[in-house]
């Protein structure tokens, strides 16, 4: 059974893999069999399925250079929601994003990741292959 704490610290665990670029402790906290959507039609946009296509997923993000800034943990009964506003450039094209990202976790885990972005436009035009920082 999940408890808001037990939610809270999931979703900091998550934010914090991303930052530090620890792909264990990222790994530790997604079932073997987790989802992330994305929208949109950019190198990060779609379905990863799996631990190890998530965490291929946010290599890349991180991969150009993005900066999280938490704005807010939202909690639920069975899961959370980070409130995220991500910036980065890449030449002359700045990525200036606010985004939620709601998880369901399930005994600590992540099993569902749905990414909800403010620009899916800016998105696509930044994430686009053979462009990393």
């Amino acid at each position: 059974m999940n408890t808001e704490s037990t939610n809270s610290g999931t979703a900091k665990k998550f934010l914090t893999a991303l930052k530090s670029r620890d792909w264990i402790q990222l790994k530790s906290i997604l079932k073997e069999d987790a989802v992330w959507t994305l929208p949109g039609k950019s190198l990060i946009s779609g379905e990863a399925v799996g631990a190890d296509a998530i965490i291929r997923r946010a290599q890349t993000i991180v991969n150009f250079g993005v900066n999280f800034e938490l704005k807010h943990i939202l909690l639920g009964r069975d899961g959370a929601a980070l409130s995220l506003h991500n910036t980065a450039r890449r030449g002359e094209l700045i990525l200036d994003e606010h985004l939620a990202t709601v998880m369901d976790i399930s005994d600590g885990r992540i099993t569902y990741i749905k990414t909800y972005l403010s620009d899916i436009d800016l998105v696509n035009a930044f994430f686009v292959a053979g462009s990393t920082n």
